[in-house]
């Protein structure tokens, strides 16, 4: 079965992120384009800028911004730009990037949500203190056990 996921573009590039596809109409603040280990920049797949504007990244909006671009994505112009991403995700792991620092309220959830079928709710918040002996001192990633022992992302063990 192939795998779509969804990550930011600052994120460390990993080896089973497959095919990376930005999937943002502007290019990310303070990243080379060889820095970003694109496979490709898909703009014609984003929403419009007069949606991108109104929706100004507004957490209350994304019900409707949701909504409006859906209704964007099925149009013509849109419609190429889905079918090449439904291509690309046939032919292995399809990572969707975007430089939005709140993935979950993105375009890019949005398409993720689109490729799979599958509408995924956002992560909701915790306490953040409860989980942080569970964040890599070296790259970050958060442990899937608890007590963590090995990173699974940057395989550095965690200290005591």
């Amino acid at each position: 079965m192939t795998e779509i996921r969804l990550r930011r573009v600052y994120d460390r590039v990993l080896p089973q992120d497959g095919t990376r596809v930005l999937v943002d109409r502007l290019w990310p603040r303070g990243i080379a384009k060889a820095a970003a280990h694109l496979d490709e920049w898909l703009r014609t797949v984003a929403p419009s800028d007069e949606l991108r504007r109104w929706y100004n990244h507004v957490p209350e909006r994304f019900p409707e911004f949701r909504e409006r671009y859906l209704t964007e994505l099925s149009s013509p112009e849109w419609a190429v730009a889905v079918a090449h991403l439904r291509e690309l995700a046939r032919s292995g792991t399809l990572t969707l990037l975007t430089s939005t620092r709140d993935a979950d309220h993105s375009q890019a959830r949005v398409l993720l949500e689109l490729l799979t079928g599958v509408q995924v709710p956002p992560e909701e918040g915790g306490d953040p203190a409860c989980w942080q002996r569970r964040v890599c001192p070296n790259c970050g990633a958060l442990a899937d056990s608890d007590p963590p022992t090995i990173c699974e992302e940057c395989h550095q063990e965690f200290a005591g």
